[in-house]
């Protein structure tokens, strides 16, 4: 008799189905005791306390969505590595941009030019780009400098055919170009 359970039993539809519903039975109950006693999960993150409720006050402006205060400093910091003397990071994207926007020059000395103002990372990724891809001529305007935290800002210049955009990054004690991005306006 328990060979002829063992045997023909599995393989019938009703072996199969009792099997499964074994295997769902434990899967749950394994739940079940892995999600503690009042139903919540005892996993990696830590519950969320539901009896607390924000209140506002209604007689108060907009109370919807709430963003990040711009930051209103312009103040660059440099950070503790800049070398004392070095230049300015407007004056380090302008250099990169004059150089960067001569789509005449002939590929190595388009590359030559850029070098000394680009971290190693960067002038790797340019070596061997054609000028001729450049997708702009001249600078249109003056820079806008946007401090993004400690030893790095991003400066904007306006180009003929839209934004030339730079991350500028204090790398080797002084300020270089770490990101070249081209907005179409």
């Amino acid at each position: 008799m328990f060979q002829l359970l063992g045997t023909s039993a599995l393989r019938s539809r009703l072996g199969v189905a009792v099997v499964l519903a074994i295997i769902v039975f434990g899967v749950v109950g394994i739940a079940r005791v892995v999600s503690g006693p009042d139903g919540r999960s005892a996993g990696v993150f830590p519950a969320v306390d539901s009896s607390s409720t924000a209140t506002t006050d209604p007689e108060e402006a907009d109370d919807g969505v709430v963003e990040p205060r711009p930051v209103t400093s312009t103040a660059v910091d440099p950070g503790p590595s800049l070398s004392p003397g070095a230049q300015e990071p407007a004056e380090i994207a302008k250099a990169f941009a004059t150089s960067w926007l001569d789509r005449t020059a002939k590929v190595a000395d388009w590359y030559a030019a850029l070098v000394p103002h680009t971290t190693a990372g960067l002038a790797a990724k340019l070596k061997g780009v054609d000028p001729v891809v450049v997708p702009a001529e001249r600078l249109t305007g003056t820079p806008t400098v946007v401090p993004r935290g400690t030893g790095l800002v991003e400066v904007s210049y306006p180009v003929d055919s839209g934004t030339l955009l730079l991350r500028v990054v204090v790398a080797d004690g002084r300020w270089l170009v770490d990101g070249v991005d081209w907005d179409r306006s």
